[in-house]
């Protein structure tokens, strides 16, 4: 599985210009099975991903997102091997 942290390097105002079109994308991105969770850092510095696509496909997902395209963020991709899980979170073992 793959942890994306986006932090966001612009101006909010920047930002929120981007963030329909970064919207759209994520929701396509989850119709593919790309991400698994996404959210909002808080305070609002930027994002977090979860996937467990392969790290080509995540890859080739994260170089459309608009907030790349237009340099609206920076993204770190950590990869994590999880081995124990709460009850009812057993989907992401690895």
């Amino acid at each position: 599985m793959y942890v994306v942290s986006l932090t966001y390097k612009v101006a909010q105002e920047i930002v929120d210009q981007h963030l329909d079109a970064h919207v759209d994308w994520l929701k396509d991105a989850f119709d593919e099975g790309v991400f698994i969770a996404a959210g909002r850092k808080v305070p609002r510095t930027g994002g977090v991903l979860l996937s467990k696509a392969d790290r080509p496909t995540l890859d080739e997902s994260l170089a459309k997102d608009p907030f790349s395209v237009h340099g609206v963020a920076d993204f770190e991709v950590t990869e994590f091997a999880a081995n124990r899980t709460a009850p009812g979170f057993e989907n992401l073992l690895d």
